[in-house]
């Protein structure tokens, strides 16, 4: 169960443009965006930063960044995140929903390209804490990515490093259709809502 009350949408219309926009790009307005509205401030500059990282179209895919974010997230151990980058990899960039669901065997599956490993890669061990990220590791992602992109990369792993931080500190609320997604698809590699799903 949340552990800070969210805002009802109606409750704040400054907040509609903001609102608007997350349900535009995603379907619904995410309850993580509710629980920030109390800060309006807080909240426009966080979309304003995820806009810029993983809305709009820059030097790498959005497919790929948003499945760094998905292994970043699993890594760090919240269940939120993984269900909505999970969930946004496959029904808003269009990843099959099978390879979403083997992103934790990145390293075996057929499922994944060497560029796409080193992604993945470096995502884990960014997502870990303490971080684990090695030379090597950066060495192997520069093989397929130059500078720019790299820099992409690692702000879409940071980006949703902010949002495990605070969805697992807020025990923030899944809603139906990430959850589904993460039921359906991400159980067999052990995810489960746990603490964002309020029991009955």
């Amino acid at each position: 169960m949340a552990r800070v009350k969210p805002i009802r949408r109606e409750e704040a219309p400054e907040l509609e443009d903001v609102f608007s926009r997350a349900e535009k790009a995603l379907g619904f307005v995410p309850n993580s965006f509710l629980a920030m509205g109390r800060s309006p401030d807080i909240l426009r500059a966080f979309t304003r930063l995820a806009r810029e990282v993983i809305g709009v179209s820059g030097k790498v895919p959005l497919p790929l960044k948003r499945m760094a974010g998905y292994m970043a997230s699993r890594s760090a151990g919240c269940m939120y995140c993984s269900s909505h980058t999970a969930e946004s990899a496959s029904v808003v960039d269009g990843v099959s929903p099978e390879k979403v669901a083997a992103i934790w065997d990145y390293e075996t599956s057929e499922h994944f390209d060497n560029a796409e490993r080193a992604v993945l890669r470096m995502a884990q061990g960014a997502g870990a804490s303490p971080n684990s990220v090695s030379d090597e590791d950066m060495e192997e992602l520069h093989k397929y990515f130059d500078d720019d992109q790299i820099v992409e990369l690692v702000a879409a792993v940071c980006l949703f490093g902010w949002l495990n931080r605070w969805n697992d500190t807020m025990a923030t609320d899944l809603e139906p259709r990430p959850l589904e997604f993460g039921l359906s698809n991400l159980s067999n590699s052990g995810w489960v809502p746990g603490k964002h799903v309020t029991d009955e």
